[in-house]
């Protein structure tokens, strides 16, 4: 499929046979692909998704990119969504779609996402070996559920999400943004820092030290936490967490040309 075709082809994944939209950039097998994953609440339409889309088309790179359920172009319900059921998504569209070894680049929830393909595909041993051939991190926000929203949590909000099951963060931009207690509690599931773990592969990481989001100390943490030789942390000092101003586009394709 060429991304100017109207609508974007349709993965049913789960047991619940979610309808998972992906936009599909052809290029050359015999390079790494590139697997977007994208952040919390973002879709495959970003900015940054759009400009991987176009390197990908102007240096003849396969670019995969998605959206999660309740997502962008996806089906279903953002309320229903949690942490396992959009990794299960990626991991999905990795085996379907994807060919080869894969530059898989996530951008905040994104990060999260990538690190637990990592893990996923350790799991399956041989099998899965080969299949990643690098990380590429954007304001990683791995376990940003219980780090960067639970603990930030005031006593009474964390009561009304326990009692209600959900709770809407107010926004001046318009409607609030509902956080869940399904979301918060699988996220717990799924936690990657806190004791060191591989990835198998090497991993580079841009982070903003102005980003008001995910604080650059957060990045610093994942480094620590990640028992590989080749991983490198950029820090962009002016950087915010979107990390989408062309200086920043550049450094991401830099990172992808670096590992290919």
């Amino acid at each position: 499929m060429n991304d100017a075709a109207d609508r974007p082809q349709t993965l049913s994944v789960g047991a619940d046979a979610r309808p998972i939209a992906l936009r599909l950039t052809d290029g050359a097998a015999n390079k790494p692909g590139v697997l977007w994953c994208g952040g919390f609440l973002s879709d495959m339409r970003g900015s940054k998704a759009e400009a991987l889309a176009q390197w990908g088309r102007a240096n003849g790179r396969r670019i995969v990119r998605f959206d999660y359920s309740g997502h962008g172009e996806s089906g279903g319900n953002f309320e229903h969504g949690t942490i396992s059921r959009w990794a299960e998504e990626a991991l999905a569209v990795l085996d379907t779609v994807c060919i080869g070894p894969q530059i898989v680049v996530g951008s905040s929830m994104g990060g999260w996402i990538a690190l637990l393909l990592a893990r996923a595909l350790a799991t399956r041993g041989g099998a899965g070996a080969g299949k990643l051939k690098a990380l590429v991190l954007i304001a990683p926000a791995p376990d940003f559920t219980e780090e960067l929203m639970w603990k930030a949590m005031p006593e009474d909000v964390r009561a009304v999400l326990l009692h209600d099951g959900k709770w809407v963060r107010p926004s001046e931009y318009g409607p609030g943004m509902t956080i869940t207690r399904g979301l918060i509690e699988d996220g717990r599931q799924n936690l990657v820092l806190g004791t060191p773990f591989a990835v198998g592969c090497p991993v580079r990481i841009l982070q903003g030290v102005a980003d008001p989001d995910v604080p650059w100390q957060h990045a610093l943490r994942l480094v620590s936490c990640l028992a590989e030789d080749d991983v490198v942390l950029t820090l962009i000092k002016d950087g915010d967490h979107r990390l989408s101003r062309a200086e920043d586009i550049e450094r991401i394709i830099a990172a992808i040309e670096d590992v290919t």
